[in-house]
């Protein structure tokens, strides 16, 4: 990755296109999946969240949600507003996909 390229992040609980879960490995690419409109896929697991209360420029607190995914040797922290991280689960088994845009 340089500076100044763009690219599509997607964090998903499944590779199947119709959103079933993955049971499996599946060999041959005979079925459609999500992983064939990407170049880089990776397998991980959501090993810790916690809250984070920021603090803003007007005096109040602003609570974020911080969801910590380890990705074999490497580790990806997301903090957003907790109306956008409700999805997210400790131990859930998730897919990093991306691609160059």
């Amino acid at each position: 990755m340089l500076q100044g390229e763009k690219y599509r992040m997607v964090i998903s609980h499944t590779l199947n296109s119709d959103g079933s879960a993955v049971t499996g490995y599946i060999s041959g690419g005979k079925q459609k999946s999500l992983a064939d409109k990407f170049e880089y896929v990776m397998h991980g697991l959501l090993y810790k969240m916690s809250e984070d209360k920021e603090k803003q420029n007007d005096g109040s607190n602003t609570v974020k949600v911080v969801v910590y995914i380890s990705f074999g040797g490497l580790q990806l922290m997301l903090k957003g507003d907790p109306l956008k991280m409700y999805k997210f689960r400790l131990d859930q088994r998730l897919f990093l996909l991306l691609r160059k845009i």
